[in-house]
């Protein structure tokens, strides 16, 4: 089963090795069929500690490193990271 892959952008980056991930999705409303803003907030594993609040981020799904943490940084601003390519173990 593949991976979901979501695009969000880094809130905080205070905690070591994890960035936390505002991820912003529109879902149109079943009643009034307008587009509403929905968000959600994940803890990604960051490997090197190279992402900073402000950076957008593409997060993937892998087994979990803690309680929280399911997901871990693929790529920065558009460019891949190096730690992306080999998996993540806990």
């Amino acid at each position: 089963m593949p991976r979901r892959v979501l695009t969000g952008r880094v809130t905080s980056d205070k905690m070591d090795k994890t960035v936390t991930v505002l991820v912003d999705r529109r879902i149109m409303h079943p009643l009034y069929k307008k587009f509403i803003r929905r968000s959600k907030k994940y803890a990604a594993h960051d490997e090197e500690n190279v992402c900073q609040t402000g950076d957008l981020v593409r997060i993937e799904e892998c087994a979990p490193i803690s309680k929280r943490k399911t997901w871990s940084v693929v790529s920065r601003n558009g460019e891949e990271l190096a730690s992306a390519s080999s998996s993540v173990s806990a």
